[in-house]
């Protein structure tokens, strides 16, 4: 009885799973989506990433490839033909999506007119975020949660893209901020801005 029952769960659970097998198959990437990566030969490879406001992630081996508005399989077919060279045979690829864009809600207060930004690397709660408009740099940071005990406050950066679409890097030392031993003021934030805390070193 108790593997009938089981049978007839998964016959009945099949159509959920094709629909939303299909569903992800022919779902566009978007900025701020989370993609999983896998690479069956080397699971150093093995990730998941945000995708940034140009539509890139990083992977190793490959460098940025684009993936905005391209579906599952297109760009695991891409990463295929990249990572060819690196094997012996064509490398087993699996993607996937991990998380959808989701921008966490404006702090309150907020009237709704806010901005998107990405958070990565060591901060408590990376992924896309919703601020309000003039949230600076630092103020966007604590409400991210803050950077974590593996972050590297003294090299904290902000990527923007400029108005020809090439990206600019300012960085930033948090901890004499926050210790007052700089003055030096923290940027208001624009749509699309990225802050990324790095890894503390050896060290550090």
């Amino acid at each position: 009885m108790k593997r009938f029952l089981t049978v007839l769960t998964t016959l009945l659970l099949l159509p959920v799973l094709a629909s939303q097998l299909t569903a992800q198959d022919s779902y566009k990437i978007k900025p701020g989506d989370v993609v999983r990566i896998e690479v069956l030969e080397d699971p150093s490879i093995n990730r998941e990433t945000l995708v940034l406001p140009d539509g890139r992630v990083a992977v190793p081996l490959v460098g940025t490839i684009r993936v905005s508005g391209r579906s599952i399989d297109e760009v695991r077919a891409d990463l295929v033909q990249q990572l060819r060279p690196n094997f012996a045979a064509d490398p087993t690829v699996f993607v996937s999506l991990a998380q959808l864009a989701t921008p966490r809600s404006p702090a309150a207060g907020s009237t709704g007119n806010g901005l998107t930004i990405y958070m990565l690397g060591e901060v408590v709660n990376p992924g896309a975020m919703e601020i309000k408009r003039g949230t600076t740099f630092l103020q966007a940071l604590a409400q991210g949660g803050g950077v974590t005990r593996f972050g590297a406050t003294k090299r904290l950066q902000l990527r923007r893209a400029d108005g020809s679409g090439r990206q600019q890097i300012y960085t930033f030392n948090v901890k004499d901020i926050i210790d007052g031993k700089s003055s030096i003021s923290t940027p208001v934030l624009r749509e699309g801005d990225v802050i990324i805390v790095p890894q503390r070193r050896l060290f550090e």
